[in-house]
């Protein structure tokens, strides 16, 4: 693209191709509602008059690739910001034939922002990876985007069955019962208390994960009293008093498993604490949860990779009616720590 003071406009283009200033940032900014032949004919047009240079336009004219946006809940939760950088780093390495790619934070927990979100997005996009809340706004949204031809993939949390959007994760109620074992084997206790702290029940993924925990721990392990559930938000701060409060509320507490993430604050309270004693579970494979492995504040970290999430849920979009399978589910302990 030109620089300097004499730097062509988006009028230029427009006038020199003919057709209207809408169309002109339709072609450029890639947006649907344009025929292949006048995306062409304004693409040779930017790039006579010097908008474009010569790469750009054999990537934005390359046979369309997918239009594809990624929602994400906004916060402190690192795994989702590690996602993030992970969709950042695809979109500065795309390649012609790859999807475009546009990555956005939604506020958290707020379905009426998310299901604003697809709404907007959708006037871009050909496809829509997000991490979904279940809720009635949102599953109203999801259904008009995919009536109105959008393609639609749910990260990590999806809407249940009945939505009928496919969905890129975990079997999140077998998650929860590995956690379940995990604890229960990892205590060597016959009595005492467990407690779960999750972000919130809105995210199916949280849900399923507790209900799968829960009957694991009745089934297995009956002698163990279940704390109820605190909800965290996914954030670290609030993740921290909900620990303090737990350790001084069940001083006979022997596991705790972070159904979300932001397991930050729940190492520091331990920590402060001096309760190494106390069986601690998460999810996600961060820095934070990295060092917490190696001082022996977390004894096991679940995980599903972010690359291999991202790159299925693309391969997903790519093929419309696809339904994949759960991803394999990894488990690290400090020592098979990758």
């Amino acid at each position: 693209m030109a620089d300097g003071a004499d730097k062509p406009l988006l009028t230029d283009i427009a006038a020199r191709a003919g057709v209207s200033m809408a169309t002109v940032d339709r072609v450029v900014n890639r947006r649907k509602g344009v025929s292949e032949r006048t995306r062409r004919h304004v693409l040779e047009a930017a790039r006579a008059v010097g908008y474009l240079g010569d790469d750009e336009v054999l990537r934005i004219g390359a046979e369309r690739a997918l239009n594809v946006t990624v929602l994400l809940p906004a916060g402190t939760n690192p795994y989702l910001r590690l996602l993030g950088d992970r969709v950042r780093a695809r979109i500065d390495r795309a390649g012609a034939g790859d999807p475009f790619l546009r990555c956005y934070f939604i506020e958290s927990f707020n379905a009426a922002a998310l299901a604003d979100a697809l709404r907007k997005s959708a006037e871009w996009s050909d496809a829509i990876a997000f991490f979904a809340i279940e809720h009635p706004e949102v599953r109203a949204a999801a259904a008009e985007v995919e009536g109105q031809g959008t393609r639609l993939v749910t990260l990590v949390s999806n809407l249940g069955d009945r939505a009928g959007v496919a969905h890129v994760g975990l079997d999140n109620h077998a998650v929860g019962r590995t956690a379940g074992l995990l604890v229960g084997r990892l205590a060597g206790r016959d009595r005492g208390a467990v407690a779960l702290v999750a972000g919130s029940r809105n995210y199916r993924a949280h849900s399923d994960r507790e209900a799968g925990f829960l009957s694991l721990i009745d089934e297995m392990f009956p002698g163990l009293s279940l704390v109820g559930l605190r909800e965290g938000h996914d954030d670290a701060a609030e993740n921290y008093r909900h620990t303090l409060a737990l350790l001084d509320q069940q001083p006979d507490l022997v596991g705790i498993y972070n159904v979300g993430g932001s397991s930050g604050g729940i190492t520091r309270a331990l920590r402060e604490r001096g309760r190494g004693d106390v069986v601690f579970i998460g999810h996600g494979l961060t820095d934070d949860t990295r060092r917490a492995l190696l001082d022996g504040t977390m004894d096991a970290v679940l995980d599903q990779d972010p690359s291999v999430l991202l790159d299925r849920a693309l391969q997903t979009l790519a093929e419309p009616g696809a339904r994949p399978d759960p991803l394999k589910l990894d488990i690290y302990f400090r020592e098979n720590l990758p």
